[in-house]
């Protein structure tokens, strides 16, 4: 399972314009939104290195809120639908890519608020 999970320069500075524009104050609250609104969607994120290189880091506990098995259970439900090998290092560099992409997909421009995030997450299922 996930211990740590660190976001990238670029993911923090999205979440601190996240944090700004819905008033949301908890980075574990934005990255557990980024991930659904990932998890969420029919297309495997694309493959990518990204670095661990901001100061943002908290313990999978911290990111779940105290649904460490739930998140971790709609991660590996997900990988095995994208064919992802369910080793450690596979599922957490998947989750990597989804944590990343849905900071990028709030950070697009589609949530200006919490009204739009709102809009955002209601709007889409999970597939």
């Amino acid at each position: 399972m996930i211990e740590n999970v660190r976001v990238s320069e670029k993911a923090k500075n999205q979440l601190i314009t996240l944090k700004r524009r819905t008033g949301i104050q908890n980075w574990n609250v934005l990255c557990r939104w980024a991930l659904c609104l990932s998890l969420a969607e029919p297309t495997k994120p694309p493959a990518e290195k990204i670095p661990s290189d901001s100061n943002v880091d908290m313990t999978w506990k911290t990111f779940t809120g105290g649904f460490e098995q739930e998140y971790w259970t709609l991660l590996l439900v997900k990988a095995m639908k994208d064919d992802v090998q369910p080793t450690d290092e596979h599922i957490t560099d998947y989750f990597r890519l989804h944590l990343h992409r849905g900071i990028s997909y709030l950070f697009s421009g589609r949530c200006e608020s919490l009204k739009d995030l709102n809009k955002l997450t209601m709007s889409n299922k999970v597939g």
